[in-house]
């Protein structure tokens, strides 16, 4: 009995908006349905190639207690409570397109497992790389961005989740005159001007960054053909990781547009628009 593992019309976008962040479980194993759903998804190679064509490559790490099946200890810094296994993939170290693609497809794996009602957190700073490194068997030019723990949300996960949300400013997002603009920068975007495409840039807003920094900037093309995404770095932070962030945003974007039925193709253009000085970069191209 083969598995299928291709998400229904609709339903990565219906699971963006009720996406959460989950850092204490239940302490009930996965249900072998889900489970199956889990590996199945994890084991079709479609799921794992981002849109500039880097391979992920994913696994599966049940645990017991805070032990893998080859008695490793996995640290997460005690932010985590009751996982029933964690997610984890690992990419080439020095490949900015390699990141991009890393957010894009493991923030598919989130959004098809909250889709299945199954809880998940991304980790990018607080888990130990060396033990998750060991259970990978990862090769010399290889390394894991981030991961994830499995299970079933808790009903009340108490203050430990509340101060952390507090201290990421998790409820907090930037307003759309910062982050999407129109025609070009210094020209903020108005829900009422994107029209169909409103939808697509709210799930871009709505997406997990690491420390809620929201790095992505979206400028809407003049002919309305395009939309541009930008790095907006934040000094003295990791790039590497909002990388990542504007591989989830490429996916929020994608799924958002499928849902709508807005057929399109990510490129880099030649000839990228104006950036301020800022630290603000172009990096990709959704064309409609």
């Amino acid at each position: 009995m083969t598995t299928d593992t291709s998400p229904a019309a609709g339903s990565l976008y219906e699971a963006i908006k009720i996406r959460r962040s989950v850092r204490t479980f239940r302490t009930e194993a996965l249900r072998s349905e889900d489970l199956l759903t889990l590996e199945a998804y994890l084991a079709d190679p479609a799921n794992w190639t981002g849109p500039w064509g880097r391979t992920v490559r994913p696994q599966w790490i049940p645990v017991k207690g805070k032990r893998t099946d080859q008695g490793i200890k996995l640290g997460t810094y005690g932010m985590i409570r009751n996982p029933q296994g964690y997610a984890a993939g690992s990419v080439r170290k020095d490949d900015p397109l390699g990141l991009a693609d890393f957010g894009y497809v493991f923030e598919g794996l989130v959004l098809h497992l909250t889709h299945q009602g199954v809880g998940t957190c991304w980790l990018g700073g607080s888990f130990t790389r060396s033990t998750f490194g060991q259970e990978l068997n990862i090769g010399a030019d290889e390394w894991i961005p981030c991961v994830s723990p499995v299970g079933y949300p808790a009903d009340s996960e108490g203050l430990l989740r509340s101060v952390i949300r507090q201290a990421v400013g998790a409820n907090r997002r930037k307003e759309w005159s910062e982050l999407f603009m129109d025609g070009a920068f210094g020209q903020p975007l108005t829900e009422a001007a994107a029209g169909r495409l409103a939808e697509a840039f709210e799930s871009v807003r709505q997406g997990p960054s690491a420390s809620n920094k929201q790095p992505w900037r979206l400028l809407l093309a003049e002919d309305r053909r395009a939309v541009h995404f930008f790095l907006r770095r934040t000094p003295g932070y990791s790039e590497t990781m909002q990388r990542i962030d504007l591989g989830i945003a490429m996916r929020h974007f994608e799924e958002a547009c499928r849902a709508l039925e807005l057929p399109g193709d990510w490129i880099i253009a030649d000839s990228a628009p104006a950036a301020p000085d800022d630290g603000t970069e172009y990096l990709y191209t959704r064309m409609l």
